[in-house]
């Protein structure tokens, strides 16, 4: 027989996608692909490459490209001008520190699963000040396939020594429900990204949240067994 109390289950795993959930910068992404299209001819419209955003830019270049040959070239001046205009036109949303700081203060292990280049993900995490609560930072070259594949996600619990039983992930896109699901990890739609409320939900999300301080109680109910 056990003596002694009964031990508590630690607290669950938050994974957050980054770009439209995390931090407003789809307007930034928009100008920095206009830009990398600017003089190359016909541009993506604005919604065609909203449809996208949660996929890595490198494959989303290749579909508007007019050969294969000319996806490097506007991949480096998308790249020079998200460089030169990153900290001026990234900002967190509304509670997006405070619910990071919360969840780590509860002793939720945090991560962050995004279409960014580690690379690029360090620096927007630094910038809005967010980078020391992160246990994990899966990018679009930590590991061989991306959202909407599950090995994101899996590879972020890894590396918080976490179950998908005991993690939800956070995200604006249906390519993270659909990498969410597929791992086995609760998802969670925020309603002012890329994808509306409608899609998230047909796409399988159990709740879209309209504030991100919601998610602190979400994960602290998110328990199981």
């Amino acid at each position: 027989m056990l003596s002694g109390p009964l031990s508590r289950r630690a607290p669950i795993a938050t994974l957050f996608d980054l770009d439209g959930t995390l931090v407003d910068t789809v307007p930034f992404i928009l100008a920095a692909v206009r830009h990398a299209f600017e003089g190359y001819g016909a541009a993506p419209s604005d919604d065609a490459w909203r449809a996208g955003i949660g996929t890595p830019l490198r494959s989303q270049l290749a579909q508007f490209a007019r050969c294969p040959e000319d996806v490097e070239p506007l991949l480096a001046r998308y790249r020079e001008f998200w460089i030169a205009h990153h900290d001026r036109m990234t900002r967190p949303f509304p509670g997006a520190v405070e619910t990071v700081a919360s969840l780590a203060a509860r002793g939720h292990p945090i991560g962050v699963v995004t279409a960014k280049t580690e690379e690029g993900a360090l620096r927007t995490l630094r910038h809005i000040g967010v980078l020391p609560f992160m246990g994990a930072i899966v990018g679009a070259d930590t590991c061989a396939r991306c959202k909407p594949d599950p090995e994101p996600v899996l590879v972020a619990l890894a590396r918080l020594e976490r179950e998908p039983a005991d993690a939800l992930l956070v995200g604006d896109s249906a390519h993270d429900v659909a990498a969410a699901l597929a791992a086995g990890v609760r998802a969670i739609g925020v309603s002012w990204g890329v994808s509306d409320r409608a899609s998230l939900e047909r796409a399988g999300a159990e709740r879209v949240v309209d504030d991100l301080r919601e998610i602190v109680a979400l994960a602290g109910a998110g328990r199981t067994g």
